[in-house]
């Protein structure tokens, strides 16, 4: 579905994107690891169009993506999600999912004069749409909370609900886990696998609890120094010794410790 071809991403002399060329496959929930500075989110960033790339392409089912900016990527199928979560957070649970689909009537000065039975009409699909993404995601009972009353992991299944308001083909999850009890990881964990397996959802997720990734992921690539430095099984990843030496800079001797990184 993404296909990233010698992508680099520079600023000033610091190249945060070196050269990536990696692809992610229909269907697949992709995982993309790496140590701190290796070029993840900066990688994420240029593909979903929050910043330009210096040079390289992204193309996504065969059509070139590059430097389109978010609304247009987001029209196309392709979300993501933050690190530290978007919420507007006096809105409440069930307002924050009814206001990402576009081109709602109500947005338009015309139609609140004179159309106001399509923005009902529209706003009551629109909440059916939110109270079954909110059931899907075991969330039902915070529909009427505000988003930013609820808990870290509960705004991180938030966002995943957002997705599911439109035609999501795509979604890059940048740290999904960051911050994120077990219990509620779990339930993102599964809900992941959910809307791959059922509603056909392909993902990228940047994680650095491995336990995570082996859980969902496969395939899982390894970026280093701003590009692709492996591609494997998370046991395949485990075991390359240039994936070791890129975690903690020694050799195999220390490769358990890296299920720990």
């Amino acid at each position: 579905m993404i296909k990233v071809d010698n992508l680099h991403r520079h600023f000033g002399a610091f190249r945060a994107v070196d050269g990536a060329s990696l692809e992610i496959a229909t269907g697949s929930i992709t995982g993309l690891v790496g140590p701190n500075g290796a070029g993840k989110t900066t990688l994420f960033n240029v593909i979903a169009g929050a910043l330009p790339p210096t040079s390289g392409t992204v193309t996504m089912d065969g059509e070139d993506i590059t430097g389109l900016p978010p609304h247009e990527l987001f029209h196309k199928g392709l979300l993501r999600t933050f690190q530290i979560a978007h919420e507007f957070h006096s809105m409440t649970c069930r307002e924050n999912l009814m206001m990402v689909p576009g081109g709602q009537s109500g947005e338009t000065l015309w139609n609140t004069w004179f159309g106001r039975k399509r923005i009902a009409d529209e706003e009551r699909a629109l909440r059916a749409k939110a109270d079954e993404v909110l059931d899907f995601l075991t969330i039902s009972h915070l529909a009427d909370h505000p988003a930013g009353a609820v808990s870290g992991g509960q705004k991180k299944l938030l966002e995943l609900g957002r997705t599911m308001m439109v035609d999501a083909k795509i979604v890059f999850l940048d740290e999904v886990g960051a911050g994120v009890n077990r219990t509620l990881l779990n339930t993102i964990a599964d809900t992941i696998v959910r809307l791959n397996k059922e509603r056909d959802y392909t993902f990228c997720v940047i994680e650095h609890d491995m336990d995570f990734i082996g859980r969902i992921c496969d395939p899982v690539i390894v970026m280093a120094e701003g590009k692709k430095l492996a591609e494997g099984t998370l046991d395949e990843i485990k075991a390359n010794e240039h994936v070791i030496e890129a975690y903690l800079g020694t050799g195999l001797k220390n490769k358990d410790q890296v299920a720990t990184v």
